[in-house]
């Protein structure tokens, strides 16, 4: 069944409301072109609204675990709120409504039962923007941890040093530990945040836009620690670089207007899409 030629007005990530005429799109499933293997995180008819305006339609897809997946499309078409919907960071927003289903290794995220903080822990999340505490390089990376209850400095020692060993930044600050986060550079900081967030051993890794605001030096390291984390851990991150995309990612999802175009491995989706949207966006025609 398909959805009728018409307009829609969608919210993008910043709140602004545009009213777009749109294309026919497939009900139900239209995104998901693949059997996902091992899928860590089951979306089922998942639509989220702003104050009534819908930012998400009827997503449905699988995310595998220990893979890195990709959400490509352009500005405002729901990639950040998305992943947001992972570990219910859109909850924080004033007006937001929520229909559908996610569920982490089995568990309805959604469940009233579900201790957030608990959420969060097992989904780490990375932002655009580097984001370190005003604290020491040591205190970043073992604040998760404090948090958690853990108080042994032996042990807060080797959890500090595997983090920053895991994100790449080890020898760099190994000698550095009691100064100030500020004071590194920005691919540095990003790094830093990534070790932050795998020091609580997330299964899931969220990371919205990492390298934005990074030189190529920076994200050319930040990709090379992509590549390495999904070995431990199921990355999943938003990017408006599609080379970047077709570098770091094992499958791509392809978003427009609020719904999941096309997902498919990365290479299917750069080489040989089934969507003419699909194929339009990555080949440059529009975004």
């Amino acid at each position: 069944m398909r959805l009728p030629l018409g307009k829609i007005k969608i919210r993008d990530d910043q709140g602004y409301d545009t009213i777009i005429k749109t294309e026919e799109f497939e009900e139900k499933r239209v995104g998901q072109q693949v059997d996902i293997p091992n899928p860590i995180v089951k979306i089922e008819n998942l639509t989220l609204k702003y104050s009534g305006t819908p930012a998400l339609i009827d997503i449905n897809m699988e995310i595998p675990k220990y893979k890195a997946t990709a959400f490509i499309g352009p500005s405002g078409c729901g990639k950040s709120t998305l992943i947001r919907c992972l570990n219910r960071l859109n909850e924080l927003i004033d007006g937001v409504t929520i229909e559908g289903s996610i569920k982490i290794s089995g568990m309805d995220i959604f469940d009233p039962k579900i201790d957030v903080t608990e959420l969060r822990k097992r989904v780490g999340m990375v932002f655009q923007k580097s984001n370190p505490f005003p604290k020491s390089i040591y205190d970043n990376v073992a604040y998760g941890p404090r948090i958690g209850g853990i108080k042994s400095r032996s042990l807060l020692d080797e959890m500090v040093e595997k983090s920053l060993r895991s994100a790449a930044l080890w020898d760099e600050v190994k000698e550095r530990l009691n100064e100030s986060a500020i004071g590194l550079s920005g691919g540095q900081q990003q790094r830093l945040c990534i070790a932050r967030a795998i020091a609580v051993e997330p299964e899931v890794l969220l990371m919205d836009e990492p390298c934005s605001a990074l030189d190529p030096i920076a994200t050319g390291k930040i990709e090379d620690l992509i590549t390495e984390l999904k070995q431990n851990y199921t990355i999943v991150t938003v990017t408006h670089n599609m080379q970047q995309a077709s570098r770091v990612s094992d499958y791509t999802a392809f978003m427009y207007l609020g719904r999941l175009i096309e997902y498919d491995i990365t290479e299917k989706i750069f080489l040989t899409p089934s969507k003419k949207q699909t194929e339009d966006y990555v080949s440059g025609k529009f975004g």
